[in-house]
């Protein structure tokens, strides 16, 4: 079985493209080593998917082509007790310490633009009266 095409089965990617994009840039490997997305898939492999500064580390449990229920594709891996544990953490640690700028996306819209404006037309005058 394909690793792309397993990857999508068990609900890693929304689609096998976007599978092999990530194989591509190196996010999934192989038993510590980067893995070509035709690469042949087995029962037992230790696969590591980093997406999104989460990492996951399972062994392939099953096989399937065909993608399924959520509940099926959870089949199909066991993901070790330290991945679970450092997923856990790093969702704990996103959830009570979010960073700040990290709703901000591009540039300011117009409102954005003329709030700034205004904060900056109210700091000159506050300035200018002392």
């Amino acid at each position: 079985m394909r690793v792309d095409k397993w990857l999508w089965a068990a609900r890693f990617y929304k689609t096998r493209s976007l599978a092999q994009q990530a194989i591509a840039a190196g996010q999934v490997r192989l038993a510590d080593a980067r893995v070509k997305a035709s690469h042949e898939l087995r029962v037992g492999d230790a696969l590591v998917v980093r997406k999104d500064q989460i990492e996951w580390r399972f062994v392939v449990r099953a096989l399937s082509d065909k993608r399924g229920p959520a509940e099926a594709a959870r089949r199909l891996y066991e993901e070790s007790a330290e991945s679970l544990h450092e997923r856990a953490r790093r969702s704990d640690l996103r959830r009570f310490g979010a960073e700040p700028a990290s709703s901000i996306k591009g540039r300011p819209t117009k409102r954005d633009r003329r709030r700034l404006e205004e904060l900056a037309h109210r700091s000159e005058e506050s300035s200018q009266g002392d």
